[in-house]
């Protein structure tokens, strides 16, 4: 099954490549019709878990050689931060699967939930095409470098969920303790962060998700997660209002700075 658009946008760098390229999986909005007639609620509706604005906190990358993939369509259609099979990340622990049926703070997204025979073709066409795209630019990075950085974008809301307490620092960092990533990257990332004034937190609550476990462990790839408080750069309780608010170009020229240190690290 074929989609458009596609599930996925790539901006390439607007000078000379280096081998890093950030991952934006959850900053996508477009519903399908098939998708928003089943959400449950208005609440559902506004999409509580996406993570708002990234693709846009993040544009300035390109002009530093870095490639930025993020999605087009909302986590509600499928979680391209999961694992394809359905296996749970942290076995034990609340997860939401590749199609959520709840938020994180435990509200049914669904009035009428995607039935088990609907995954493999939201697989098909959403999840496959976007990891797809992600692993040929990996693979490329890798075939001119030797190497390559991968970054996973995202943010979360600062209230209590089912997997955490209200959230008390800005960053959090993941490498999946350590296994996927040298210690030079996460301490990179942890001292950019923490020199910029934020507070930073590694492995904890947030170790990373599929894509940084899945990609982190190919070789010629170090790969982590950034979880970034939405409080850091918008108004959690008005997120259409993110990319006016004076904290978003704060935000983004902290991270500039932030990256503008890795990207020198990596070249």
């Amino acid at each position: 099954m074929k989609v458009a658009p596609e599930p996925y946008l790539i901006q390439s760098p607007q000078v000379p490549g280096i081998p890093l390229v950030v991952s934006i999986p959850h900053t996508g909005t477009l519903l399908p019709e098939s998708t928003s007639v089943r959400l449950a609620t208005d609440r559902m509706r506004e999409q509580p878990m996406t993570d708002w604005h990234l693709h846009r906190l993040y544009d300035f990358l390109p002009h530093m050689g870095v490639t930025i993939i993020h999605a087009v369509y909302s986590r509600f259609v499928v979680d391209l931060n999961r694992p394809p099979d359905g296996r749970p990340l942290y076995p034990g622990r609340f997860e939401t699967g590749l199609v959520p049926l709840e938020t994180f703070q435990g509200e049914s997204i669904f009035a009428d939930p995607p039935g088990a025979d609907e995954t493999p073709g939201l697989r098909e066409a959403f999840h496959a095409p976007y990891h797809d795209a992600l692993c040929s630019l990996l693979e490329a990075r890798i075939a001119e470098h030797g190497r390559v950085v991968l970054v996973d974008a995202h943010s979360v809301g600062s209230g209590a969920s089912r997997l955490h307490a209200e959230l008390s620092q800005e960053i959090y960092l993941g490498d999946r303790d350590g296994e996927t990533c040298g210690r030079w990257l996460c301490s990179c990332l942890q001292t950019g962060f923490e020199v910029e004034g934020y507070s930073v937190s590694v492995n904890d609550p947030y170790k990373g998700g599929y894509i940084t476990d899945h990609y982190g462990r190919m070789e010629g790839v170090e790969s982590i997660q950034i979880e970034m408080c939405q409080r850091v750069y918008m108004d959690e309780s008005d997120p259409g209002g993110g990319p006016e608010h004076p904290r978003f170009g704060v935000a983004r020229h902290a991270l500039q700075r932030v990256f503008t240190t890795l990207a020198a690290r990596v070249s």
